[in-house]
């Protein structure tokens, strides 16, 4: 019953199904080499709050001699860097990967085959802590298994970010892309330019619903994370094989950093002063082309970098207007002077200087798909929204690609028809729409195949204002999808279902609030708040016009 589905679970030779599994008492240690000991910690701290076990952990050698009784963690060159061994017999347990990352997976695998009470966070009396014997052997599909968060439509609190990297962890997911700056707010300390968080990080008030007509609610929202805490997010993700990606957005989505720094602008067109945006959807108000706007972004990047050790970093890109641009006199003479044809080339110019700055620093550029339709650094990793279509371009330009298909793995958007959805965003994607998801699009050669690095699914936050609708939006839909980057697509449907019941019940456990089969709760219900529904015909129309003025449409 474990989620993701592995690629092989047998019964080891010599054992049966009916055969005593091992039985976990006040005897058992964890025996790790130096090199795994962070996951020997890790697991020991995973497994002893609902069994109220000792759980020593004891060091072995390279080889990874066994305790008399418990658990040995070992290193085998043979095995990829993620994949897995894992082996249960009545005398103890062994977890084989071929790096550290691996024996990680197989320890959140382990902890699948015990009852799900063992996700509790006090001793549970009673329980019967026995793994059956099996042999599970795994790997994953794609290398890149993620999830972006977007933090600045809705801040989370850090306690929130790092329980949702737990969850993240749980389901073998290894990427964490956390949108960090946006029109609505900016949630990262930069230390030279303090007014980013002093004025940016907050909003008087915030649209209520959809329609970009309607009400305020009259609340001032607000958060930002030092960079000590981002150091702890960093780290702590680490710990458990997921790498933080940072995206800091430009040259669009920017009003926050215009409400706190207002030369940033295009002043001829908009003097301003400008607020932190109280709205959702596309903002007209958009970076200048002055050198010092573009040493200001440099500067903020040499603080994400020192913040994040990743090779991702991300720069956005998307939903750029040029009407600015075009209608500001000082950009048309920067355009000018600059050599750049049309407003297009502005924002091309623009990022290729972030991607040099990030190039000498040995850095990648993370970006939406938008930046393809002007120059863009080789080895610069394409994010692809705007359905399979443009990651089969990305990919055909030569471009690393993470797929996000919008009609697939945007978790914002709503999860069936029915009218109790709340808030209801544009088409429904079910559980099983989710499972069907497949990150390499059909009909692409297997030379553009290779540069389809994996997918993540896109939490938009625009409509969940705490984790507990983050839950909802997100569980048990990314369970879903974490099984397709892991295990692969054209997984069995039925058998998916049935293995999903069961791991709800370890989400309950946890305290997730995940949508249930039957509906929201009447909590997890926004009655009266408009949203913006589409048919599938009508959202297909809308993505194929955007994704016309992509090269090679």
């Amino acid at each position: 019953m474990i989620l993701p589905r592995p690629q092989h679970v047998s019964t080891p030779i010599g054992g049966h199904a009916g055969a005593d599994g091992f039985r976990f008492d006040r005897t058992v240690s964890i025996a790790a080499p130096p090199g795994l000991a962070s996951v020997a910690e890790w697991l020991a701290a995973a497994l002893r709050p609902a069994t109220g076990l000792p759980l020593p952990v004891t060091r072995a050698d390279a080889a990874g001699t066994a305790p008399a009784r418990g658990i040995r963690l070992l290193l085998d060159a043979d095995l990829g860097d993620e994949a897995y061994r894992l082996r249960v017999e009545p005398d103890g347990i062994e977890i084989a990967g071929g790096g550290a990352a691996g024996v990680f997976r197989g320890a959140t695998s382990l902890l699948q085959l015990l009852p799900p009470a063992i996700h509790r966070r006090a001793r549970v009396d009673g329980a019967g802590w026995v793994v059956a014997p099996v042999e599970v052997a795994d790997e994953p599909r794609f290398g890149w298994r993620g999830a972006m968060l977007d933090v600045a439509r809705h801040f989370m609190p850090k306690h929130d970010v790092l329980r949702f990297i737990d969850l993240m962890a749980m389901h073998k997911l290894n990427r964490l892309h956390l949108h960090l700056t946006d029109d609505q707010g900016w949630r990262m300390q930069v230390r030279r330019y303090p007014r980013l968080t002093r004025v940016g990080a907050w909003r008087h008030e915030s649209q209520v619903g959809a329609d970009p007509e309607g009400p305020l609610d009259g609340r001032p929202h607000g958060g930002f994370y030092t960079q000590d805490d981002l150091r702890e997010i960093v780290a702590y993700a680490a710990d458990r094989f997921v790498t933080i990606v940072p995206e800091i957005e430009s040259p669009g989505h920017v009003q926050a950093a215009l409400a706190a720094y207002p030369e940033l602008g295009v002043r001829d067109v908009e003097p301003g002063p400008l607020d932190v945006w109280p709205h959702w959807g596309i903002d007209e108000n958009v970076l200048n082309a002055e050198e010092a706007t573009v040493q200001f972004f440099l500067d903020v990047l040499d603080e994400v970098m020192d913040v994040f050790p990743g090779p991702f970093i991300g720069i956005g890109g998307d939903e750029c207007p040029r009407v600015q641009w075009q209608r500001s006199p000082r950009v048309q003479q920067r355009m000018r002077e600059l050599g750049l044809a049309d407003e297009a080339s502005v924002q091309s110019w623009f990022v290729g200087r972030m991607a040099e700055r990030l190039a000498e620093r040995g850095r990648r550029v993370f970006g939406w798909e938008e930046l393809l339709e002007g120059e863009l650094a080789d080895d610069a990793v394409v994010t692809s929204w705007r359905g399979s279509a443009a990651t089969a371009i990305a990919a055909r330009l030569g471009y690393d690609v993470v797929a996000c298909p919008d009609d697939v793995v945007y978790l914002d958007y709503r999860q069936s028809d029915a009218a109790d959805e709340p808030i209801p965003v544009s088409i429904p994607i079910t559980v099983l729409d989710a499972y069907r998801f497949d990150p390499v699009p059909k009909g692409l050669d297997e030379a553009a195949a290779q540069h389809v690095l994996g997918g993540q699914a896109n939490l938009w936050t625009e409509y969940m204002d705490s984790a507990r609708t983050v839950d909802y939006f997100a569980f048990p839909r990314l369970c879903a999808i974490a099984e397709v980057l892991w295990s692969g697509p054209g997984g069995d449907e039925a058998d998916f279902l049935e293995r999903l019941d069961r791991h709800l019940e370890r989400l309950d456990a946890i305290g997730v609030e995940y949508r249930r089969a039957d509906g929201p709760r009447p909590w997890q219900r926004r009655p009266g708040i408009q949203g913006r529904p589409e048919t599938r015909e009508e959202r297909e129309r809308h993505v194929a016009a955007l994704v016309a003025g992509l090269p090679g449409a």
